[in-house]
């Protein structure tokens, strides 16, 4: 083990509140890892809602504080006292581990041992959004090539994975989104039908599927635009929320339950990973970063910035121009 000092420097927050405003960079020397345990040197971390909501006190899990955020990130091993990772190896983080950071010391099974030519920026993104596309086309209902899914908020990071993976599974897809500008891009990705998120683009899915129906429909708006998707529903279908950017309830009508049998699901990606079968977690991932390192998943990049450059990042964050994921990049 070396006993060599290392310079490390970390964003850090000692209470809750806007994150502009509690957010600090502060420098520290990662401690020596222990039995079991290895070194990781961060080379790129998103920033995503989530991590936001962290260092605001709204999100489902609490910090120790002072706290670092970072539930996602890729990063290469400095030094391992752990079987299975050596220096130089590509990983990612299975769980939270505090990746806006230069340095971070985790458990060996907290790692995920990513393939040598992988993309580091995309890799950074692939524990969330990647992950719960492939739960929600995988976790609830069993599809078969040619089955139809809908979804809200389609240009998402998590509505783009959709596409990206249904397209190579052979499921077809109604994407509704804000903006026919959006039509574009999201064909190009693999989508079989764009709409515009109304009733207008509710009636022409309705034309498209005809009497063959939806057999999932995925919601991460809320309010009507969740109860449009829901009605695109075949007999027994399952309505999955994994978002709630519309900040609007989710409402159920009696007929959809009574004679329909509609399901409605709930996904939180971070559960899965902590409850579902190590074996079960290790094979998604598996076939996920295969998928990422061939370049049949790709999540658009904005913009990357240092550590020290975090006041920038997080301003570009609320820009209308923001095209894609806005990360830290330390490699």
């Amino acid at each position: 083990m070396s006993d060599a000092r290392i310079d490390g420097l970390q964003l850090l927050f000692r209470e809750t509140g806007n994150p502009k405003e509690v957010l600090e960079l502060g420098e520290f020397s990662p401690r020596a890892p222990g039995e079991g345990e290895v070194l990781v040197k961060l080379l790129a971390a998103p920033i995503n809602p989530a991590d936001l909501n962290t260092v605001e006190g709204t999100y489902g899990v609490k910090l120790e504080l002072p706290g670092v955020p970072g539930i996602e990130g890729c990063g290469e091993v400095v030094e391992s006292r752990a079987e299975g990772f050596a220096p130089g190896e590509r990983v990612m983080f299975l769980k939270r581990a505090s990746t806006w950071a230069s340095h971070t010391v985790v458990a060996a099974d907290v790692l995920f041992k990513l393939p040598p030519a992988i993309d580091p920026v995309q890799a950074a993104m692939l524990k969330v959004n990647p992950a719960t596309a492939w739960q929600l086309l995988t976790g609830f209902e069993t599809l078969k090539k040619g089955d139809w899914i809908v979804q809200n908020l389609g240009n998402s990071a998590v509505g783009r994975c959709v596409i990206q993976i249904a397209k190579d599974l052979g499921v077809r897809t109604i994407s509704f989104v804000r903006r026919e500008e959006q039509f574009a891009e999201l064909k190009a990705l693999g989508a079989d039908e764009v709409l515009v998120d109304g009733q207008e683009g509710f009636d022409k899915a309705k034309e498209i599927l005809g009497k063959t129906k939806a057999r999932l429909a995925f919601n991460a708006v809320g309010g009507d635009s969740a109860l449009r998707v829901m009605k695109l529903l075949g007999n027994a279908g399952t309505h999955v929320t994994y978002g709630a950017m519309g900040k609007q309830p989710v409402t159920v009508p009696n007929g959809m339950i009574l004679f329909a049998d509609v399901r409605v699901r709930g996904l939180w990606v971070t559960r899965w990973a902590e409850n579902a079968p190590h074996d079960e977690v290790l094979a998604t991932y598996q076939d996920l970063a295969e998928r990422v390192a061939a370049g049949k998943i790709v999540q658009p990049v904005d913009r990357t910035y240092g550590l020290g450059e975090f006041a920038d990042a997080l301003e570009r964050l609320e820009s209308p121009e923001r095209k894609g994921k806005v990360l830290f990049e330390m490699g």
